[in-house]
């Protein structure tokens, strides 16, 4: 299980980790998505930072302090639950995949944290 716990732990490091960079960077598309959505530009970086944050905690619930692991994956859960009822309230659907994705993630390493 705990081998388990550490691949999917990775894996939603390296994504949040991968998403921060692309909103800290201002990609276009990300731009898009958020104005899609009515989420302002200037909320584009404290966003990403919280997605830094969670990735950082991750990591440094992975290899030290478990109950930061614990506390992040929860704070990563609550983010990704506010992005899907996000783009279910601006009724932008037909990319709602990403955010659900990035939800079931972080879900599956809170679950399998706290399984361990």
């Amino acid at each position: 299980m705990f081998s388990l716990y550490v691949t999917v732990a990775i894996v939603t490091i390296v994504i949040n980790a991968g998403i921060a960079i692309a909103d800290f960077a201002r990609v276009p598309s990300v731009l898009k998505n958020s104005a899609e959505v009515g989420v302002p530009a200037s909320w584009v970086p404290p966003l990403a930072s919280l997605k830094a944050a969670g990735a950082a905690g991750l990591l440094i619930g992975l290899l030290w302090v478990p109950l930061l692991g614990t506390a992040a994956a929860i704070g990563l859960v609550l983010f990704y639950v506010g992005a899907v009822i996000t783009h279910v309230r601006a009724r932008v659907l037909y990319n709602i995949a990403f955010p659900a994705a990035f939800l079931a993630l972080a879900t599956a390493t809170l679950v399998l944290d706290l399984a361990r």
